[in-house]
């Protein structure tokens, strides 16, 4: 998850999921979401952490010590988030 520039919250939650290929066809979006959903009728999660849009991504950049680049991420994917969701 990446946080997104949002007009009304300032910022939104935005799912990247890395691709598996023993699994990436079998698993939707709606899945996830529906998995997440779960947690949050639970309480485990608040219902707004939940993302709007999840991307598959192939692999998520790393720093020179091997964290998760959270920066570029933002900086890659915020045109990609911020274009509208197709209705469903």
């Amino acid at each position: 998850m990446i946080g997104i520039p949002d007009e009304k919250w300032g910022e939104r939650p935005f799912g990247l999921v890395v691709k598996d290929s023993d699994h990436a066809s079998r698993v939707l979006e709606a899945d996830i979401k529906a998995h997440l959903q779960a947690f949050a009728a639970r309480g485990v999660i608040s219902k707004y952490g939940i993302p709007e849009k999840i991307q598959f991504v192939d692999g998520l950049a790393k720093t020179s010590v091997g964290k998760v680049d959270k920066r570029v991420l933002r900086q890659t994917y915020r045109q990609v988030a911020a274009q509208p969701q197709p209705p469903g």
